[in-house]
């Protein structure tokens, strides 16, 4: 299934898309694609209305929304690419490097994104996001983690350099700027993805392609990054992983090339859409 919410800031509404392109109005059914409806096993229950339900559709020019409702946690997958790791300079991990993004950088894939104050360095990373499906701690194997996974979506991990690289401290400071984390256009259940290690990425600015890339080369894969993510916290149902970025990132560029107002980007994954942002000044 393809999970969607729709409908203006604030007034989200959950749906599915169906495979002939149309949205439909699941709200008279479930309140949102939140913990609750993780959690409680509401996917199983969407899967039985999705198949037999007359579901209303929904307008052709009603907002897109993120696909899932706030999360409680935004964890983050720092140096997954072995390519990205290069070009930033900075050594390939051992263990998977864990950072956090606020929770209310959550946004629609085609909303605009704002550019911070004072900001010169923003910068675009295109992502495979993970969607947690149930409350999950100490799992016992990588194996053990694909039940706790409910899909998959684009993530874009917008970041500002130098709040995260110049300012001292933890990166989160140029990772939660308001709006830097488009994630949809939908929500993949993990069934739609016949496998998730060998998914093609690929973002554009202006039209000009800046990363291309396959998880096929992520230095830690999405069952091991759930896995290991376990032992150290509580994953709840309806939590997001973005698990990464491959090369290509302006960072990395020569010279360095950061995002300005009117820039157009554009992420795509295979089987996961299609994301499309203007930046504009906050």
């Amino acid at each position: 299934m393809r999970l969607i919410r729709f409908g203006e800031p604030g007034s989200e509404r959950p749906g599915i898309l169906r495979g002939d392109g149309a949205r439909h109005d699941c709200s008279a059914h479930f309140a949102d694609w939140n913990r609750d409806f993780f959690q409680s096993g509401g996917l199983t229950r969407l899967r039985a209305l999705a198949e037999s339900g007359d579901l209303p559709k929904v307008s052709d020019d009603a907002r897109w929304a993120a696909p899932i409702a706030r999360p409680g946690k935004v964890i983050c997958i720092g140096l997954n690419y072995r390519d990205h790791a290069e070009e930033s300079g900075m050594p390939v991990p051992e263990e998977p490097v864990l950072f956090m993004k606020g929770a209310n950088t959550v946004v629609g894939p085609y909303d605009d994104v704002l550019i911070p104050r004072r900001s010169e360095k923003t910068d675009w990373e295109v992502e495979l996001g993970v969607v947690i499906g149930r409350d999950t701690r100490y799992l016992e194997s990588r194996e053990a983690a694909v039940e706790s996974i409910a899909g998959y979506a684009i993530s874009h991990d917008v970041s500002e350099r130098e709040f995260q690289l110049e300012h001292g401290g933890q990166w989160v400071k140029g990772k939660s700027c308001d709006t830097f984390n488009p994630i949809g256009p939908w929500l993949a259940t993990r069934d739609e993805v016949a496998d998730v290690d060998d998914l093609e990425l690929t973002l554009s600015v202006n039209g000009k392609s800046m990363q291309r890339g396959n998880t096929r080369t992520m230095v830690f894969g999405v069952l091991t990054i759930v896995h290991y993510v376990s032992q150290f916290m509580t994953l709840e149902a309806g939590d997001f992983i973005t698990t990464g970025t491959p090369p290509g990132v302006g960072l990395g560029q020569d010279p360095p090339r950061y995002l300005k107002p009117g820039d157009v980007v554009e992420l795509a994954i295979t089987g996961l859409g299609h994301q499309r942002q203007t930046f504009r000044s906050a």
